[in-house]
């Protein structure tokens, strides 16, 4: 295949059947290059890792579903080293284009899934989502993402990064093939409440420059009656701390000894993460357990089966020409948005509704846990411009 947005990892093609009529049939897609494909290697966006890894002889089993249901492979995507980045540059790979915004980063760690399906290579594209890596490229390439409920799509055969925060989600570009994959993946919800009622707390969306605020305001206002939550945000910067240590000690067990071992030659920021994991006590990664365990209590206790409004990120991609200590800033202040569906493992989508000067931004559906199916739902009826 010709990549001259540079989403694709450049394998040697190899035969990967698929069933020839499904639910998926006529749809294509991409696999981020975590995920085991027969006939592959899983290089996990590291020359290393690729090298250790020889050529995979079994589909994970997220993938074999998808040809099952008939849609076609036709690549892997180029990821951010290990998964543990949120830009899409990739130090040994080079940066994904974004289709929705040339001069802008991706996003990442899913970069090259939401490179291809943003510039209509791949109707839609396999990523995974541990701190945002999902949710992120979507909201900067302008498409519909999906983080699960932790634990409801399979992540066997996925190079891992934190055991309890790693989901597999998925991008597309149009309603009818996110609803189409989420009905292959998902399955069926647990039982739903009878009255969908949605919540908004207008702390998340002060976090944000008064643009978005101005452009994702203009958006829900069509999206009918919600309920105002006035409660106190828990404080930012001690739920920051647990989630950074969790992540950071979580990933430091997947791969530490692998790193320690062969020497991995790492980028500086992805390099500096690892480093900052390891000097993580297991001390400090119990307290922070208990800090999520409260935080997803106080979460539980204001929402109840309510499904949040909230933003996605908290402002449009930066620019290719942003500095790393800009792309790190924007990273941080993210990331007290992203952390609540990680710490609390509810599902969230992210759908494409608004723009500023012309380039993408998010919202999303934070729902209770099990409700993935009815968030996928919900986010298209609501893009297509209904209330509820």
């Amino acid at each position: 295949m010709q990549d001259d947005v540079r989403a694709f990892m450049p394998y040697p093609a190899a035969p990967v059947q698929h069933a020839a009529s499904g639910p998926l049939s006529g749809l294509s897609f991409a696999v981020k290059d975590l995920f085991d494909v027969a006939g592959y290697p899983t290089g996990g966006g590291n020359p290393h890792m690729l090298a250790l890894s020889g050529i995979k002889t079994r589909h994970a089993p997220v993938v074999q579903t998808l040809l099952d249901s008939g849609a076609r492979f036709i690549g892997k995507t180029h990821t951010s080293e290990l998964a543990y980045s949120m830009s899409g540059h990739n130090i040994h790979y080079g940066t994904p284009r974004n289709g929705a915004a040339h001069d802008r980063i991706p996003g990442g760690s899913s970069s090259g899934s939401a490179s291809a399906v943003s510039n209509g290579l791949c109707d839609f594209a396999l990523g995974t989502d541990t701190g945002g890596s999902v949710r992120t490229p979507a909201s900067y390439c302008g498409l519909f993402g999906l983080r699960p409920t932790h634990g409801r799509i399979s992540l066997a055969g996925c190079q891992p990064l934190c055991a309890t925060m790693d989901t597999c989600g998925f991008f597309a570009r149009t309603p009818d093939v996110f609803n189409a994959v989420a009905d292959c993946l998902l399955g069926e919800d647990r039982p739903a409440p009878a009255t969908v009622r949605l919540a908004w707390h207008p702390g998340l969306f002060e976090r944000l420059p008064a643009h978005s605020q101005q452009a994702l305001a203009a958006v829900i206002a069509g999206f009918g009656e919600m309920r105002e939550l006035t409660a106190t945000l828990p404080d930012i910067d001690t739920i920051y701390l647990a989630f950074r240590q969790i992540q950071g000690y979580e990933a430091w067990q997947s791969q530490g000894a692998t790193i320690e071992r062969y020497g991995l030659q790492l980028g500086p920021d992805v390099g500096e993460r690892f480093l900052w994991g390891k000097a993580v006590s297991a001390e400090q990664f119990d307290y922070a357990c208990q800090v999520r365990e409260q935080f997803t209590r106080w979460w539980d206790e204001q929402l109840g089966d309510a499904i949040l409004v909230m933003p996605t990120v908290t402002d449009v991609a930066p620019r290719l020409s942003a500095t790393p200590e800009e792309i790190e800033t924007t990273r941080r202040v993210s990331h007290d948005l992203l952390l609540l569906s990680v710490l609390t493992k509810r599902p969230q989508v992210t759908l494409p509704v608004a723009t500023i000067d012309g380039v993408p931004l998010g919202i999303s559906l934070l729902g209770p846990r099990g409700s993935d199916r009815l968030l996928v739902s919900l986010a298209t009826q609501l893009y297509a411009g209904g209330s509820l």
